[in-house]
């Protein structure tokens, strides 16, 4: 009887253990949504994660890798700041910054699940990605998918980067790499990406990416991914269809790439191809069956880019 009553009491001890250790772990709620577009299931899926601070990077890099989306938000209203704070990752643990679909969907999550992120702002809306300020603009026409411009700061080209490099490193024909008077350039708004004009869609489609080739091209002219582009004549909806590809953080390739768009808006703006002030849209990921839309409106002093994202699921995550 008595060593019954002690394994009794080793049970109820060990019950009594787990039940506390439960409840000391910190848990927070986050949302899987599909960003750059107003259907679930298409677009970037990006991980957002509402937090109550900031967390140690190895929390964000070990939370990112276990979502495995090609990035993950952390968001918290700051009183201090009178503005959400974001920070974004890559499973791989690179910091991710700019004004891209990590920071479009961190803003939608803080918008559908009605936090209150601009009332104390007494200027433009905006919001801190780690420590730079973001100005946006919030369309609420449609209150279940607004619409969220971010704005980026003026385009610089940079460099040009030799057409027959960049056709081998993407299986293409040297002729393929270029559409009228546009070749490959590093162009840089907050991110620093390389643009890569395509002769036409079938060249866009037959792109095959070479990940070392491409890896080597973008560490020897300092840049981070590769944004193929060709025009769409024959389609009013878009002007262009884009895919990108950054293999150096681990993205194979992306459905679709605001950091990327920007740039590309300003070297089409730099270069005559596009009318300042004017909206334009961006067809990407429909070669891997996430199609999404970029919309972008440059001018000398900045870019918008805007879209819509949509929550798909939601849960706890525990640290």
């Amino acid at each position: 009887m008595v060593a019954a009553s002690t394994k009794e009491s080793q049970k109820i001890n060990y019950s009594i253990d787990l039940i506390d250790y439960i409840a000391y772990m910190k848990r927070f709620s986050y949302y899987v949504l599909d960003v750059f577009t107003a259907e679930r299931y298409k677009g970037n899926p990006l991980a957002v994660v509402l937090t109550d601070s900031d967390l140690a990077v190895d929390t964000y890099t070990d939370i990112a890798r276990e979502f495995g989306y090609s990035e993950t938000s952390f968001i918290y209203y700051s009183q201090k700041d009178n503005a959400l704070k974001v920070r974004s990752f890559t499973p791989t643990g690179f910091e991710v910054g700019g004004a891209g679909h990590n920071l479009l969907g961190a803003v939608a999550a803080a918008l559908l699940t009605g936090m209150d992120i601009f009332s104390q702002q007494p200027g433009k809306q905006h919001v801190l990605m780690k420590d730079d300020f973001i100005a946006l603009h919030i369309d609420h026409t449609n209150r279940d998918a607004p619409i969220i411009g971010m704005r980026q700061i003026p385009a610089v080209i940079k460099q040009q980067v030799p057409k027959e490099d960049v056709a081998r490193a993407l299986s293409l024909g040297t002729e393929q790499v270029s559409w009228q008077q546009l070749s490959p350039a590093v162009v840089s708004t907050e991110a620093i990406h390389l643009m890569v004009p395509l002769k036409d869609a079938a060249s866009l489609s037959a792109a095959k990416v070479e990940k070392k080739a491409l890896i080597q091209i973008a560490e020897l002219y300092g840049f981070e991914g590769f944004y193929c582009f060709t025009f769409l004549e024959n389609d009013p909806r878009y002007l262009l269809q884009a895919r990108f590809f950054n293999p150096g953080i681990g993205i194979d390739e992306d459905p679709a790439t605001g950091s990327a768009a920007g740039p590309l808006a300003g070297y089409l703006l730099q270069n005559g191809y596009v009318r300042p002030a004017t909206d334009y849209k961006i067809l990407q990921g429909a070669q891997i069956g996430r199609p999404s839309v970029i919309n972008f409106n440059a001018a000398p002093e900045g870019i918008w880019i805007s879209g819509s994202a949509t929550i798909v699921m939601e849960g706890q995550i525990r640290i």
